[in-house]
């Protein structure tokens, strides 16, 4: 209610995303925030799925048009460009006063246009009924429902005798003729209150241009010719972003990191009773995968003395029992790639067989490291709901701990020189063999690509989705309209569009799965 259109609007605590909803519906920018992944996935769904209205931009072609049909105002004729910082057109509320209709000229020129059209037929009807009232009875009943004088009934063929010229006055016309009335009088009749009608319309509707109007912010005029959908957002992880480094001092904690010597001093240390019951998950419920059959259960789980690595997991390969190091990133916070590569070496040194490292979130380049020399690097992300361990009983039937490795990707050149991006699928771990094998794509939801990634942010420039059996259905039942398969194809698919190879030289490519998990890559080309 405080807001203009293209304001923007944030909502830090989701929900079921009302406020963002409402904000697109009004055309408001809006941000807004959940630790929850199950509101956020109502509420995108809730966003994505709706029909909104059309409102008539005043910076439009359509929007001036209605504008003026509605003000009466002669709107200008320059340049539109649709922005909708300049708002609807609004339905008003008129504040008429007497000022305003005496000085308001355009009631004359009403009046004496209409008069010209209504004096003549008021003549033919006096005419009429003159001649064929002559016992006099039928004109003291002008009224309908009354007479008009209590004086003596006189005949009205001696008034017609004296002046045929005399017509009735507007006030004595009947709205109804009497039965007496010759048809033709009574036709007249008719089409004389339409005529009156008409003009009382006129005069009504200049009155209401001419005084002063309040606009009604919530009536906007809809074009219902017109199905609106919701615009383009983004649904980012916390902390997504990463500062790139302005000279080689600040490079030490990568180096640091990959020789080994970088401490857990800027990574503060998850809390005692946190680790613990996130170890106690962890044994209880495994890490899951894309396949129920890659799951990973530990026959034993127990401390290990590390800066970083926290526990000891231990499960079978097949027939061989495996070491895991278990690295358990901050309770609040996003997990680093230095954080991830010094706890990989700590591992490495400790000679684990796999380093499984568990965390809220990965900031982007973290998601690059899925291997440190022989050791394989399992980003296994935690479930949010692990925030209520209070409440969360430890029965190991949920999804608290998943892997989702990093995508498969081909680059295909063009022979114009451009490239495509094909997703064959995500690599993961398989604790069966200790192999990292790649799945088809079926279990992708969707997936995206920045063709020209900067290194410090994710931008949305290509969208692709996979996954569902009838991509039309839904849509088409969403939007009561027909879809262009052939346009839609370009977006269902697993092959990108092609495009122009990048400026940075780097492109990076995100992948969902259906349990809205993501992971991003980036490639050099």
């Amino acid at each position: 209610m405080a807001t203009d259109p293209s304001d923007l609007v944030l909502d830090p605590t989701c929900g079921s995303g009302t406020t963002a909803f409402v904000a697109e519906q009004w055309g408001r920018r809006w941000i807004t925030i959940d630790t929850s992944r199950v509101a956020l996935a109502l509420a995108r769904t809730r966003l994505m799925s709706a029909r909104y209205p059309y409102y008539f931009l005043k910076d439009s072609p359509e929007g001036r048009r209605k504008e003026q049909e509605v003000s009466g105002r002669i709107q200008g004729d320059g340049a539109c460009l649709h922005d909708l910082r300049q708002g609807f057109v609004y339905e008003r509320a008129p504040h008429v006063t007497l000022k305003s209709i005496a000085n308001n000229s355009e009631i004359d020129t009403i009046w004496e246009t209409w008069a010209a059209r209504l004096d003549p037929l008021r003549s033919e009807i006096s005419a009429l009924v003159g001649e064929a009232d002559s016992s006099g009875p039928q004109m003291t009943q002008m009224n309908a429902d009354k007479t008009v004088s209590s004086a003596p009934r006189t005949s009205v063929s001696s008034a017609s005798s004296v002046d045929k010229n005399l017509s009735l006055e507007e006030w004595r016309l009947p709205r109804e003729a009497p039965g007496a009335w010759p048809a033709e009088a009574k036709a007249l009749l008719a089409q004389w209150w339409e005529g009156r009608i008409a003009r009382q319309r006129e005069i009504d509707a200049s009155i209401a241009k001419a005084a002063d109007v309040e606009m009604l912010y919530d009536r906007p005029y809809v074009d219902a010719s017109r199905v609106r959908v919701a615009g383009p957002f983004t649904v980012e992880s916390l902390s997504p972003h990463r500062v790139v480094p302005a000279d080689e001092i600040e490079l030490i904690d990568d180096v640091n990191a990959a020789e080994g010597r970088r401490g857990r001093g800027r990574l503060s240390s998850p809390p005692t009773d946190f680790a613990q019951m996130v170890l106690e998950h962890l044994k209880t419920a495994g890490v899951q995968q894309s396949s129920k059959a890659e799951k990973i259960d530990f026959t034993a789980l127990a401390p290990w003395p590390g800066e970083y690595i926290g526990a000891e997991g231990r499960f079978m390969e097949g027939e061989t029992e495996r070491r895991a190091a278990v690295f358990i990133g901050p309770e609040f916070g996003t997990l680093s790639r230095p954080d991830l590569t010094a706890a990989a070496r700590e591992a490495t040194d400790a000679r684990f067989d796999v380093l499984i490292a568990c965390a809220f979130n990965f900031d982007a380049h973290a998601s690059d490291l899925s291997r440190l020399g022989p050791l394989p690097i399992l980003k296994a992300k935690m479930n949010p709901d692990l925030h209520m361990a209070g409440e969360l009983k430890n029965t190991g039937k949920g999804n608290l701990f998943i892997v989702f490795g990093e995508p498969d990707i081909d680059i295909l050149g063009e022979g114009d020189g451009r490239i495509a991006v094909k997703v064959k699928g995500v690599d993961v771990f398989d604790p069966n063999t200790g192999e990292v094998r790649s799945n088809d794509v079926g279990g992708i939801a969707a997936w995206f690509i920045d063709t020209d990634y900067d290194e410090e942010s994710f931008f949305v420039r290509h969208a692709y989705f996979l996954g569902a059996n009838d991509p039309y259905k839904s849509l088409k039942t969403a939007l009561k309209a027909e879809i262009d398969e052939d346009a839609w194809a370009t977006l269902y698919r697993d092959v990108s569009r092609p495009f122009e190879k990048p400026k940075t030289g780097r492109i990076a490519v995100k992948v969902i799965n259906h349990f809205g998990d993501e992971v991003m890559k980036v490639f050099r080309v």
